[in-house]
Formats: structure tokens, sequence, C-alpha cells
């Protein structure tokens, strides 16, 4: 079985043209008076990466697409020339576009791998538009997204996704063909968008992969190849198509376990701080140029700025944090290459962090500052402690927040004395579910519980899967707050109103092959006012 990319369909412009355009933008400012031209490419299928919406606003979203008529080019440049490429979009109220409410057009430079982030701005809050762009006289497919509430409302209800954790190797995209049909607001997606490892024909799939795949990426050219191969796919590109999308990193984005300007020396390669600011610098421009990113997200060399806040209404607020860019080397030498704790007190210091001074202030004042009736923590590790030793003895893994215990306890201490409402974290990076109560001390079963945890399961990472397994069954007698375990791949729907919050565990029976169905494996709740999770 060979791979195969199949060129997205063209749509015919109803009514293009009329209607005043904007000014010209490049793919993230203005031009500056400098005209762009169209440039006639002997290739077909400029939209083969789909196209996307993201990080919505009462008045507004952010567009994406990026040219490229031969993803998979080893160059990296996806079968673009070295000139700038303008490209038209236009959003409407309706799908057959006859009720047109923006024309602008953008640059698409080789500098940002020809993509482009078209900022809409003054539509009306809480309504549904489609999209579309044009470019060298091909048209996209159409795209559906929404506007939020307006600021102030308190809406009836919010439904949305949690995605993470999309190894292309290990198994198809299914799930997000499930996502697409949901009809969500919103998809969180909490990071591992990409992973950074080679790729062969020894994969789940069984099919064979261009030689190109075979190296682990460095440089901006193979992280460039890596997003085109996993945007390729079309259950992907339909639920980017249907729904705006919140996006974070964790760490695969870049290399395994990174941690801020820090790599592990004799567990990742690039133990040269030069080396390894270079390769983030590729990493972040890979990611900004593949995802719909507003400006404020374009990073600045091996730097970028992915904490911000999205308010939807006062029903919700997405508080993003990032939980890698900032933080101190994880603790005892990582647990002496096991990644767990091996007693290591030093997980303890109250002088170490996963959040940065910075960030942890800048999170601590939201919190204590928000009106939102759900406080929604977009968390990219696991807060809860995830105990392997079901004696009085304590082993965790370092890595998460299980290994900055007093930035956690900062965070959980300053949700409660605060006044934060219902303090939900939803997290990813462990391939499994969870549900799960946040304690004041995990240490005592009896503390006070002072807010909720949700852990999504991986869309393809780690294969098939299983229902529970003996990590499952450690971590259940182990994690008295830990009340639910399943290690399928999948994702979660989340409907909350005023009253309630319900998490649907939503996962798939294999990924190995295509077309797996999917199922409600549990659901759980979080009701107004009452910290922690029950069966639902």
């Amino acid at each position: 079985m060979s791979l195969h990319v199949d060129p997205m369909s063209r749509r015919r412009f109803l009514g293009w043209g009329g209607a005043g355009a904007a000014a010209v933008l490049l793919g993230t400012g203005a031009l500056g008076g400098t005209a762009a031209h169209a440039y006639t490419l002997r290739k077909s299928g400029l939209f083969s990466l789909g196209i996307a919406s993201g990080d919505p606003s009462p008045d507004g979203f952010v567009l994406w697409t990026r040219l490229a008529p031969d993803p998979l080019a080893p160059d990296g440049k996806a079968g673009m020339p070295d000139r700038r490429i303008k490209v038209e979009y236009e959003v409407a109220r309706d799908e057959r576009f006859t009720k047109v409410v923006r024309r602008g057009a953008a640059v698409a430079t080789p500098d940002l791998g020809h993509s482009v982030h078209p900022e809409i701005s003054g539509l009306a809050p809480g309504r549904e538009y489609y999209y579309r762009f044009r470019a060298a006289g091909e048209i996209s497919p159409v795209g559906r997204t929404r506007t939020l509430p307006a600021a102030g409302s308190l809406p009836r209800e919010l439904n949305f996704g949690i995605a993470s954790c999309q190894a292309w190797q290990d198994g198809y995209f299914t799930a997000f063909d499930h996502m697409a049909d949901e009809d969500f607001d919103l998809i969180v997606h909490l990071g591992d968008y990409i992973y950074e490892y080679e790729i062969t024909n020894n994969n789940r799939r069984g099919v064979t992969v261009p030689p190109q795949f075979g190296t682990e990426t460095f440089g901006l050219d193979r992280y460039r190849l890596q997003y085109s191969l996993y945007k390729s796919e079309q259950p992907l590109q339909r639920a980017h198509a249907q729904v705006p999308f919140i996006h974070t990193l964790d760490d695969h984005e870049v290399v395994n376990d990174w941690a801020a300007d820090t790599v592990i020396a004799g567990r990742n390669p690039n133990p040269d701080p030069a080396e390894f600011a270079a390769r983030k610098a590729a990493a972040f421009q890979a990611f900004y140029e593949n995802l719909p990113l507003r400006r404020a997200q374009l990073p600045a060399g091996p730097n970028i700025r992915l904490h911000r806040r999205i308010a939807y209404g006062r029903l919700a607020e997405f508080t993003m944090i990032d939980t890698r860019g900032h933080r101190d080397i994880q603790a005892c030498s990582y647990g002496d290459g096991t990644g767990r704790s091996n007693s290591c007190d030093e997980r303890f210091d109250a002088a170490r962090t996963i959040l940065g001074e910075q960030q942890r202030r800048w999170l601590l004042k939201g919190l204590a500052r928000s009106r939102a009736r759900w406080q929604i923590l977009g968390n990219q590790v696991p807060m809860a402690q995830t105990d392997w030793d079901p004696s009085e003895r304590t082993d965790v893994w370092l890595d998460p927040w299980d290994g900055y215990a007093a930035d956690r306890n900062k965070v959980l201490a300053a949700a409660q004395k605060g006044g934060a409402r219902n303090l939900v974290v939803i997290s990813g990076d462990r391939h499994q579910n969870y549900a799960a109560d946040l304690k004041e001390n995990f240490d005592d079963p009896d503390s006070p519980t002072v807010g909720a945890e949700f852990v999504g399961t991986s869309v393809t990472s780690g294969g098939d899967g299983a229902d529970i397994d003996d990590l499952g069954r450690l971590f259940l007698s182990a994690n008295p707050h830990l009340k639910f375990f399943n290690a399928q791949r999948g994702y979660i729907r989340v409907n909350l109103d005023r009253e309630r919050w319900r998490s649907d565990f939503r996962v798939l029976p294999y990924v190995t092959r295509p077309g797996a169905p999917v199922s409600t494996r549990a659901t759980y709740v979080v009701e107004d006012r009452r910290p922690g999770v029950q069966e639902g």
C-alpha cells in the first residue's frame, strides 16, 4: 500500500468581486503599499493542506491556509516558487456566499511557508459564518466557523471538543471525522499536533512512506514537511474546515520532554543550547505557519507567546497556558533517566516552576479577576497526582505537574482562596483518559477538593489501546482522587451550561485501520459550585 495524498476538490466562487476589498495583507501584517502579484503556477491543488479558522472572538476569528501544490516535496517548500502570492478571501453569512460580509487579500510569502493568517473583525457575535480562499485562479473548499457570544452575555450552553497527541505513524485520524460531526462550537487542541520522530515503513498503518520522512525533524524544511504529511489527512482537514480551533503546543512539536531553553543530555539529541535555540526557532515557525494562530502568536526566534484568554461570554473563560517554554528542567536529573521520582525531594522545591514567574502571576491575576461561571485551564500535562505506588510511598513522573509541586499548590490555592468559580483543568499528553479531583493536598485523601481535571486520550498515539490495562488498575488503586481511567484512543466531548459540566469520553475500538466507529465509554459531570467530578 503506497501513501497517497488526495487533492482537494475545486469550488467555483459565486459572485466573487463587486464589494470593495480590504487592504492586501501579508500572512501576519500590512504589506506596506507594495503590490503583490498573482503567479500562475504550473501545478494544481494549491489548497492540498486544507483551510482552517481559529482563536474566535465575539467579532471575528483568524483564517488560515497554506499554499502547497506538492505538499510532500522533499525540500519542504511544498512545490511553491520563491515568490509572494496574493491570496484572496471571502466571509459570508451563507454557504452560497450570497451574503458576503468581508472580502480582502493576504500575501503568502516564502518566509512563512506561503501561509496566510488574515484576522477578521467587526462581525456579529454568536453567529455562524462561511469562508473561502482564491489564489492563482484556484478556489479553496468552503469552511464554516463561528464568532463567540458577546462579551458580558450569559449564553445558555457551550459545546466543545478536546483533542491531543496524533502520531501519524501510530494510526489513522478517524477521531477527527467524528469530531467534525459533533457540531461543536470550537475544538481545543492541547498539543502534540505532530511528532518530531522519523517515519519509516515500519509504521502501524502498514503503508509505504517516502524516504524524506526517514530522518528526525531538526530544521525548518523538515518541520514543514512533517506538518504537510499530518495536514494531508482528510479527517483532520474536515474538522478544521467545520470548527474553529484553539491551539497550544506540548513537547513533540519540538522534541520529546523539552524544558524551556534546556534539553536533557543523554535523553535528547540537542544538549548544546545554541543548537537547541535554532531547533526551537524552526519548530515554532512551522507550528505558526501551519495553524490558525493570530499575530500575537507569531514567534520571535526561539520564543513564542502561547498563554492567552478567550472568553465565551460570562459562561466560560478559556485560559490557555504554556507548561513547556518557561519551566525549569525536570527535577533530579529526570529520575536518573527513568522519568519518575525515585524519592526525589527536589520536586517540592518552592523555587522550581513549570509556568515561570511572569506567566504564573498572569494566570493567578486572571483567575482572581474573572467573573466567568466556568474557569477552564487549557493545560498540556496532567495536573492531578498520578502515583505509581499503592503503598504509603509516592512515586510519580517528574515531567508533568507532579515534578513541580510548589507551582501546582500555588495555582490550586489561589483558585480556591481567590474565589475562582468552578475551576476545570483540561489536559493532554498522557494518551489516557482520566476524570480526577484536584486536591488541596494530594498526600491527604481527606483534604478539600478544589477543582476538577479531565485528561483526554490521544487521537492515535500509542496505537489501538485498551479499555483498561495494568497501569490503569495501578493508578486507580494508588490515587483515590482518580475516578476514571481508560486507555483507548479518541477525544472528549464537553457540554456545559449554567449549572453543570458534562464530559463524554468518546473512544474508538481501533486506529490502525481507517473507519472506526465511535462510542461514549463514560460520562462524568461537575456541578456548579461543587468542586470535583461525579459519574454522570
